[in-house]
């Protein structure tokens, strides 16, 4: 992948083939397995977190806005989706399909008619 793709013109699978080729020229595939890599993705999405760990919603905008924590923010998003991206090389799952899957069976549990507007859970609609 050259230098530089923003999400315009990068693919899921020019991602996946960034992450697979640094995993492998460092002989990490060993150490990678789903195990491993669900709980290496929850420890950096707790990360990401602890940015905004007692921030109002509008000091989290505010936060996510500053040019100083913006570079740490962003960090720590490309290392959840790095582990993200490493869990679906390693289980073979295709994350194109397996977003459509999941939006397609929100799309049912969350009608526009009935969510529009609101924070609950399907269940409570």
């Amino acid at each position: 992948m050259s230098a530089a793709p923003a999400d315009s013109t990068a693919t899921v699978a020019d991602l996946k083939a960034c992450v697979l080729a640094f995993v492998r020229e460092r002989d990490w595939e060993q150490f990678h397995n789903p195990k491993n890599l669900s709980m290496a993705l929850a420890a950096e999405t707790g990360e990401l977190m602890e940015h905004f760990l007692w921030a109002t919603p509008e000091e989290s905008r505010a936060l996510a806005a500053d040019p100083a924590k913006r570079a740490k923010i962003a960090d720590e998003l490309a290392d959840v989706v790095i582990y993200a991206l490493g869990f679906a090389n390693v289980t073979g799952l295709d994350v194109t399909a397996a977003i459509a899957d999941k939006m397609a069976a929100n799309a049912k549990k969350y009608p526009v008619e009935k969510a529009k507007g609101r924070s609950e859970k399907y269940t409570e609609l």
